[in-house]
């Protein structure tokens, strides 16, 4: 029986032993400790966005489109950019 806690199977995840310079080692402690969860959970999650597929936003090469309108149309060529449709 449990007492409502959550089970978590360790066999499921790799220990990884990385080394960090102090600073940064604050920083992350710092920040799990602001958002209440584990150095390992934000690790996770910071390994996981910095590996995850990017799109190139096609915006960002506006300045050689030869088109003099990109500065006051800027906010909707991101909008469709970003767009779940994309």
């Amino acid at each position: 029986m449990t007492s409502g806690l959550l089970r978590i199977c360790w066999h499921t995840m790799n220990r990884t032993t990385i080394k960090l310079p102090e600073e940064v080692d604050a920083k992350l402690r710092h920040e799990a400790k602001r958002r209440g969860i584990t150095i390992s959970e934000l690790t996770r999650e910071a390994i996981e966005l910095h590996l995850a597929p990017r799109r190139k936003l096609g915006a960002a090469a506006a300045g050689r489109s030869g088109r003099s309108d990109i500065s006051e149309r800027i906010e909707e060529i991101l909008a469709s950019e970003v767009s779940p449709s994309h």
